[in-house]
C-alpha cells in the first residue's frame, strides 16, 4: 500500500504510463520472459533473442547452465540497465535428485532441515566464480515425489546458491552420494512460469506476424515493459520536476517524493518511480518509510543506476 506525502500532478505532455509505449520503445526499455531450452548456453540464448528482435543489446539477469531450462528473463536494449534488480533476487527451482543408495522419507527430512536457512557452500571447481566458500540462504525445499532413489522437489533460494552442489552436499551428508539429474527454473526475482513466459520460437512468430502483418498483439505479449522487472522492489513515486533532476544525475530528496510504499528499511534496494508509473531509477534508500513520514527534509534515497534517459522530462 502506498502512502502519500505531497499532492502532486503529472503532465501529461512528458513520459507516458509503460504500457502505452510503441513496439519500438519496447524494443528500447522491454523484457522477455524466455524459456530457456536444454543445451544452449544463457549467452547463446540472448545472441538468438538478439538476432529475432534485430537489436543490438540485450542481457540476461542470471545464469542458467546448458542443461537447465526455465524461466531466464532478458532485458532489452537500454532495460539492461535494470538486470541488477533481478540478478540478485530469490530463485525457485524443480530439481530432480538422485541418490545412489536407497533412503527413506526421515532420512531426507532430516538433510532438508540441515540444508534450509544459511548455508556454506564452496562453487563447483567448472563454475564461473572465484571457489572460495561463501554463505548461501535456502528459504524452503518440497518434497513433490519420491521413488526409487529418485527425489522430486522444489527448492527456493538466494540468488547465487548452486543447485547442483546443494544436492551434493545433501548426499555427502547422508553418506549415500548423491547427484542432480535435471533442472528446470520456476521462478526469477518477480518473472515466474506465469509471467508471459514465451520461447524462442514464439519470438520468431510474433516478429513475422508483426513484419508481415503489422499485428502487435504477440509481439506485445512476448515483450513486457520493464517495470514488470522492478515489480517485487519497494517503491518511491515521485514528482516530475524531480524525475528531470535524478535523470540529470541528482539524488533524491523529501521534497520531491510524492508516494512511498510501506516498510521501506534503509539500505534497501528500492525503485524510483514517475507518477505515470516509469521506472526513472534504482536506489538505495537512506531512510525508511517512518523517517520519510515525519521529516520534511532531507536526502531520501541515493540512486544507483539511471535507467530513464535524460530529456523525457525536460
Amino acid at each position: 500500500m502506498a502512502i502519500t506525502l505531497n499532492e502532486s500532478q503529472t503532465n501529461p505532455e512528458y513520459g507516458k504510463k509503460p504500457m502505452m509505449r510503441t513496439v519500438d520503445e519496447l524494443l528500447k526499455y522491454g523484457v522477455v520472459n524466455l524459456d530457456k531450452p536444454s543445451g544452449p548456453t544463457s549467452h547463446q540464448v540472448v545472441e538468438s533473442v538478439k538476432k529475432i528482435l534485430k537489436i543490438n543489446k540485450a542481457g540476461h539477469s542470471g545464469t542458467l547452465d546448458p542443461k537447465v531450462n526455465g524461466v531466464l528473463p532478458i532485458m532489452l536494449g537500454k532495460g539492461t540497465k535494470a538486470i541488477q534488480a533481478v540478478l540478485k533476487a530469490s530463485k525457485k527451482y524443480v530439481c530432480l535428485a538422485h541418490f545412489h543408495k536407497k533412503i527413506t522419507q526421515k532420512q531426507l527430512k532430516l538433510a532438508i532441515k540441515q540444508f534450509t536457512g544459511e548455508i556454506i557452500q564452496l562453487p563447483p571447481k567448472k563454475s564461473n566464480v572465484k571457489r572460495v566458500k561463501r554463505k548461501r540462504k535456502v528459504y524452503n525445499i518440497e518434497i513433490l515425489e519420491m521413488k526409487g532413489n529418485d527425489v522430486l522437489m522444489i527448492i527456493e533460494c538466494e540468488a547465487g546458491t548452486y543447485i547442483r552442489k546443494l544436492i551434493h552436499d545433501m548426499g555427502e551428508f547422508l553418506k549415500v552420494g548423491a547427484n542432480m539429474q535435471e533442472l528446470r527454473r520456476i521462478k526469477a526475482g518477480p518473472f515466474t512460469e506465469e509471467t508471459n513466459l514465451v520461447t524462442l520460437q514464439d519470438l520468431i512468430d510474433a516478429m513475422h506476424f508483426y513484419k508481415k502483418n503489422k499485428n502487435e498483439k504477440y509481439l506485445r505479449y512476448c515483450i513486457l515493459p520493464i517495470e514488470v522487472a522492478v515489480s517485487h522492489l519497494k517503491k518511491i513515486w515521485i514528482s516530475d520536476s524531480a524525475v528531470k533532476t535524478i535523470c540529470q544525475g541528482a539524488q533524491l530528496n523529501l521534497p520531491g517524493v510524492c508516494k512511498i510504499d510501506e516498510d521501506i528499511k534503509k539500505e534497501e534496494l528500492i525503485a524510483i518511480m514517475s507518477l505515470k508509473g516509469e521506472l526513472v531509477a534504482l536506489a538505495e534508500a537512506l531512510m525508511s518509510s517512518n523517517e520519510m513520514k515525519k521529516k520534511r527534509k532531507g536526502r531520501a534515497a541515493k540512486t544507483r543506476r539511471v535507467i530513464m534517459e535524460q530529456g523525457v522530462y525536460s
